[in-house]
């Protein structure tokens, strides 16, 4: 069975560096979406209404991006996506929509707390590094923080999600 990788957690817990970490010792393809979307549609960003305007590309994306995966994974490759999916319910979406095309998943939470997490976004966006796809203000990092949901325990054990703290 086909297997991908699939990197999520909150702004700032280094999902970016521990999937180019992963790509390197699985040989795998890292496939990040804020990359993606950056590169296409941050030109175009509107002044006012922008939730809406991101929302819809970004599932656009996503669901390109899913096409791109399996395309890679009938290639032999490894995906590994990093979909920025911080609720739940669109993690569930994804683990049943690999499930119905008979993907193993491999599921990354990466988890850190929200200082740290602060700190290096703030790093970041200063650096401009490897891992810097678009700018986070500090009110978009709250506003994500507080939109992301840890997978519960009944979660964890369901999709055998391996849970990484990125603290130290």
């Amino acid at each position: 069975m086909p297997q991908l990788h699939l990197i999520e957690g909150p702004v700032g817990a280094g999902k970016s560096t521990y999937a180019a970490d992963l790509a390197i010792r699985i040989v795998g393809i890292h496939i990040a979406l804020d990359e993606w979307f950056a590169r296409l549609f941050s030109p175009d960003r509107p002044n006012a209404d922008v939730m809406p305007w991101y929302m819809e590309r970004k599932e656009r994306l996503a669901d390109h991006i899913w096409s791109h995966a399996q395309v890679l994974l009938k290639s032999g490759a490894k995906p590994i996506l990093e979909l920025g999916l911080v609720q739940q319910r669109s993690r569930e979406a994804f683990y049943q929509r690999a499930q119905a095309a008979g993907i193993e998943l491999q599921v990354h939470v990466l988890e850190a707390s929200r200082e740290v997490r602060r700190e290096r976004v703030a790093r970041r966006n200063i650096e401009k590094g490897p891992t810097f796809s678009m700018l986070v203000p500090e009110p978009i990092f709250e506003l994500a923080s507080d939109v992301w949901q840890s997978p519960d325990a009944a979660g964890i054990a369901q999709h055998r999600i391996e849970v990484i703290f990125t603290d130290a």
